[in-house]
């Protein structure tokens, strides 16, 4: 019998599905529409085990709703601007262009190995003039709308990618890419007013249904919607300084207060300018980011002031004022008060400078407290603060002390919200220019959109440090409607360009503007979206308030979430290897000889570390196209959606890879024996077995499909091959057999597709393909279990026929030697019987 030759039929159908434009989007609006949309990958060279994952498990979905009759939409398209091309093309001393248009094809040949049922025909870049001209006009048309806005700030610098970062791009104090720790930098910047939409943003979250609620947990946390109060504490100085206004959650914690602290921009600093101490202190706080996360990360520092603040609710409690580089301008009014025996940060810069530590909360009325090593940051009772205590805390006190500062007119009940308004710019040269120049009283001027887009002048390569486009004059000098301009030479940051590529699908050769509105009403929203969970604030909340801030002022659309339906899958995971120099090892260098891994070159044993997520800097990845090249794409396909739950991580093995590659052998062998049988022509068989093994099949793979449940599906084949290797051989007629295992290929097809395809050729199956329905007359079962009781104890379960009568029961009861021993010598007083279900007898 012949093997199976992975590599002539996926080629044959690969070369197939590209030549008919078999993917490509029908264009009868008329049908049901499904827009199933993957992650927008970044062309970095090649493609990765998590694209595979990613793109299979969005694959599956599309070929079974094409199949179903949706008009389904399936596009692709290179996330293509950014700072990693821009680094590399330093390094091979090239231009991005041509480094990101090289990568692109290598990747898009690789994602056609994969079969993936994607519409070429749609594809788009964010590097080209051709898309970034209309992410361009949506630029000016939110800065029209008050939307954009230019304001000189503290940002997070990266020293290392010489660059702005926003605060979603900070992780744990350090660059997203770079890793460098960040640091804090003033600058002129853009920015989005995506806090006017945080209200919205918030709310219309409960409305995602189809969203994972961790993420829904996570964009909410971000927003950060929170009630307090706005404070005004009268100071008490020589200055001219009357008083300084903080925002706060816990008013109800004044009593504990022991100092103020207040931004080093805070308009109190021009009385401290010239101080030298100052001077150095305010120098020292720049290399802190702007960020929660690298404020919590960095040492607390304060510099004293000669101020005194006065508790608005105890006058005799006067606390120092400080400046501290823990708080920011940006977030509240520039200053806080500490209560450091409730908060953590507060008790850490309270016990470095000698400050008081009183508390004024208590887990249990009347009973001794005090505070150590931890702040206590419970709920609980007001103690130490006069007609304040024993109110409970919060659900009491902090309505209440909001009411006395209300009526005291010291104080103003506030919501507030954590989310910032997106900073845009960014110092680099791989990038989309800004739409903007600036006239001689360096006033922004819109580029008009004659002149659009505003294309990156070209470059050679890349040798000098920071923006080059700073240094390009001739492209800089501009002249508008007669007036001499200088262009914006920042650029803006790739999250814009993801931020709406979804709509460009919908229209990608639309050149009036960047999207045609008929269109985008049609496939709009994307009913199915898949990515990792690593981009649930980034991505998916800036994508989130793009919709909001297009539809906001828009009579044409008013579509306010880009994603209907939302799935994170898991990471791919593998062991990583160290050598005894602690450098990483990749797996292609290691041989294994008795169950133990050595190093080929050396022949020496390697350190086995954790399975951790694939990544190019632990070299713990494997190459895609090698597995598909020794294995085939099907196995690969196969593998990948096997063993763990999509959304769960998957650890890669060889084992399973292969194991995947031996079953796909295994389904053509039981295809061959189904030919012979074909071809035997046998005469009509009653028998039913092959449509009741057809039937649980279409429906537990159209169930597990609907759910996500993939791996289940990959058990559902196992399950199935063996059933069906068990019986085909029993003299089916050949119209049954077509019949059925037509179904069983169609099944088959969104996972397997190249495999599907070639074994429905053989039986002269291909065009006009739909998804199996399910004749539920086979899936009723013959046989039923039926509850034994006696005097209501469930004595056993036997099975019998359908419908069994109650007289045919009462004789298996007789004939079976556990259950007769129940009746011996007992009279049935009554007898309790359900259909299909039970029998209880009464005895005494």
């Amino acid at each position: 019998m012949d093997r199976y030759n992975f590599k002539t039929v996926e080629k044959k159908w690969q070369k197939y599905w590209e030549e008919e434009k078999i993917f490509s989007t029908k264009a009868d609006k008329n049908k049901k529409k499904f827009y199933c949309l993957e992650m927008f990958p970044y062309p970095s060279g090649k493609i990765h085990m998590g694209h595979v994952r990613n793109y299979t498990i969005g694959d599956v979905l599309a070929r079974y709703k094409t199949l179903q009759g949706f008009n389904v939409l399936h596009p692709m398209g290179w996330d293509s601007f950014g700072m990693p091309a821009e680094n590399a093309a330093r390094q091979n001393k090239l231009d991005p262009k041509t480094w990101t248009e090289k990568n692109i094809l290598v990747m898009k040949s690789q994602l056609k190995k994969l079969g993936l049922s994607i519409d070429w025909d749609k594809e788009i870049s964010t590097c080209s003039p051709d898309y970034y001209r209309h992410q361009q006009e949506f630029f000016l048309e939110l800065y029209d709308k008050g939307l954009v806005y230019r304001k000189e700030s503290y940002v997070n610098w990266d020293p290392v990618d010489n660059t702005v970062l926003a605060n979603e791009q900070v992780i744990d104090g350090k660059g997203w890419r770079s890793g460098a720790i960040v640091e804090r930098k003033k600058l002129n910047q853009w920015f989005f007013k995506i806090t006017k939409f945080s209200e919205e943003l918030l709310e219309s979250l409960d409305n995602l249904k189809d969203w994972p609620n961790k993420v829904k947990v996570m964009q909410k946390n971000w927003i950060g919607k929170s009630y307090g109060c706005e404070i005004k504490f009268k100071i008490q100085t020589e200055k001219q300084i009357k008083q300084i206004e903080c925002y706060t959650t816990r008013p109800d914690t004044l009593f504990g207060m022991s100092f103020l602290a207040v931004s080093v921009d805070h308009p109190i600093a021009k009385f401290y300018t010239n101080d030298p101490e100052f001077i150095k202190f305010k120098k020292e706080c720049s290399k802190t980011g702007t960020t929660e996360e690298s404020i919590a990360a960095a040492d607390k520092l304060g510099f004293k002031t000669d101020l005194l603040a006065i508790n608005p609710l105890d006058e005799n409690i006067k606390v120092p004022v400080y400046f501290a580089n823990f708080v920011l301008m940006d977030y509240g009014l520039g200053a806080v008060f500490g209560c450091p025996a409730h908060d953590q940060r507060d008790l850490d810069f309270a016990k470095k400078y000698n400050l008081n530590v009183t508390p004024v909360v208590r887990p249990e009325k009347d009973k001794d407290f005090s505070i150590n090593e931890k702040a206590f940051t419970e709920s609980g009772y007001l103690f130490n603060s006069k007609f304040l205590n024993n109110l409970k805390v919060p659900d009491e006190s902090i309505n209440k002390t909001i009411s006395y500062l209300e009526e005291k007119n010291i104080g103003q009940r506030k919501t507030n919200f954590r989310l910032k308004d997106w900073g845009i710019s960014r110092q680099r040269y791989w990038g989309c220019p800004i739409p903007i120049a600036y006239d001689e009283q360096n006033n922004p001027v819109k580029i008009p959109k004659y002149m659009l887009p505003v294309q990156l002048p070209k470059i050679d390569q890349l040798n000098s440090v920071g923006n080059p486009l700073d240094e390009m004059l001739e492209w800089k000098n501009i002249t508008i409607e007669g007036k001499k301009c200088i262009r914006e030479t920042d650029t803006l940051d790739t999250f814009v360009d993801s931020s709406w590529y979804f709509l460009r699908f919908c229209s990608p050769h639309n050149e009036e503007y960047g999207f045609d509105t008929d269109e985008v009403k049609y496939w709009m929203p994307v009913d199915q979206y898949i990515g990792g969970v690593e981009h649930a604030i980034l991505h998916l909340l800036y994508s989130r308030f793009f919709m909001q801030a297009l539809s906001y002022q828009n009579n044409l659309i008013d579509i306010k979430e880009p994603f209907s339906g939302l799935f994170t899958q898991g990471m791919v995971c593998h062991e990583t290897y160290k050598d005894e120099n602690n450098n990483w090892v990749s797996p292609d260098e290691l041989v294994t000889k008795d169950g133990n891994k050595f190093l080929k070159s050396t022949e020496k044993p390697i350190i086995i570390g954790p399975s951790e997520s694939m990544s190019k800097s632990k070299r713990n990845t494997i190459d895609p196209e090698k597995i598909i090249n020794d294995y085939g794409a099907d196995s690969a396909r196969l593998f990948i959606l096997s063993d763990s739950p999509p959304e769960k991580d998957i650890q890669w093995s060889d084992e399973g890879i292969n194991s995947s590659y031996k079953f796909i052998q295994k389904l053509w062998a039981l295809n061959q024996k189904i030919i012979q049988e074909i071809k035997a022509n046998h005469p009509t068989n009653p028998n039913n077995d092959l449509e009741k093994i057809t039937n649980k099949f279409i429906k537990n793979i159209t169930y597990n499909i609907e759910n996500f449940s993939y791996n289940k599906i990959i058990a559902n084949f196992h399950e199935t091959y063996s059933a069906l290797n068990k019986i085909i051989l029993n003299k089916i007629d050949k119209k049954k057999i077509i019949k059925n295992y037509k179904k069983f290929l169609v099944a088959i097809s969104p996972v397997i597709p190249h495999f599907s395809n070639e074994c429905m050729e053989m039986i002269n199956v291909k065009e006009n393909l739909k998804w199996p329905e399910i004749e539920e007359k086979f899936l009723l079962e013959d046989n039923v279990k039926f509850i034994i009781q006696f005097n209501g104890k469930t004595r056993k379960i036997i099975v019998s026929k359908k419908d069994a009568t109650e007289s045919l029961l009462l004789t298996k009861i007789k004939e079976d030697a556990k259950l007769s021993k129940y009746l011996n010598k007992k009279n049935i007083k009554k007898k309790i019987f359900i259909p299909n279900k039970l029998i209880n007898l009464i005895t005494n």
